[in-house]
């Protein structure tokens, strides 16, 4: 039984060691086989049930007018808003068009605002998506980037998974190499829980094709660093 014991809690402790170092463990957001063979609504009653009785483990009065509900919204949030990138139903539809204008430079579009979730603590992760391309005989409408970004970002993520994650998607999506994805984000787990550090903020950039051009990077990073006009 001690040695049982002593197993488990070394496990933990590594467990913990990994959500500390915040270290992510695949390429690909770690999923069941059969993760989507119960319905939305079947797991929004599962998870309310769950949550429920977390919440009466924390003595929470679920009798309360206030919390009473809270189970169920938790769930329906889960589901439907802030966990619905897993889903591959979910996955935004792209229609790419003609590049009629024969534009060959640099597309930029910055300042995406995402938020996600800590897959270690279930916690929000925050900030800004900067996204380049170079055309290859076709472009993607500007709003299609947006939910790209955001449909990776609804699932409990690392941010260095999600970062090339949106950069593999648009690799493959826009059929060239010649794509650049830099996230700036904050980190509730760093900031509101373990070293409380509320100033920090994590970087990470996925640059491919072109952009592994020193003068080309730079280019799109000045851009990005720029102040944007209101």
């Amino acid at each position: 039984m001690k040695q049982k014991e002593t197993t488990s809690n070394i496990q933990a402790e590594e467990h913990d060691d990994i959500a500390e170092q915040h270290v992510g463990t695949s390429y690909d957001t770690p999923l069941r086989p059969d993760a989507f063979e119960q319905d939305d609504e079947l797991k929004i009653e599962l998870i309310s049930k769950h949550f429920k009785e977390i919440m009466h483990v924390l003595g929470l009065d679920l009798e309360d007018d206030s919390l009473s509900g809270t189970p169920r919204r938790v769930a329906k949030m889960y589901v439907q808003e802030v966990f619905a990138g897993l889903n591959p139903k979910n996955k935004p539809k792209v229609r790419l068009f003609e590049n009629k204008y024969k534009y060959d430079q640099m597309l930029v579009e910055k300042d995406i605002t995402f938020y996600s979730h800590c897959e270690h603590h279930f916690v929000p992760i925050y900030g800004k998506a900067h996204v380049a391309y170079f055309p290859n005989g076709k472009v993607i409408g500007l709003s299609k980037i947006n939910r790209i970004v955001q449909y990776y970002a609804k699932r409990p993520q690392v941010q260095e998974r999600l970062t090339v994650q949106i950069g593999n998607e648009l690799k493959s999506i826009l059929h060239t190499d010649h794509v650049a994805v830099v996230m700036d984000a904050s980190h509730m787990c760093v900031s509101s829980r373990g070293v409380n550090d509320t100033n920090s903020q994590t970087g990470t950039a996925f640059f491919d094709g072109r952009f592994k051009d020193q003068d080309i990077k730079t280019e799109f990073l000045n851009y990005v660093n720029s102040i944007s006009k209101p």
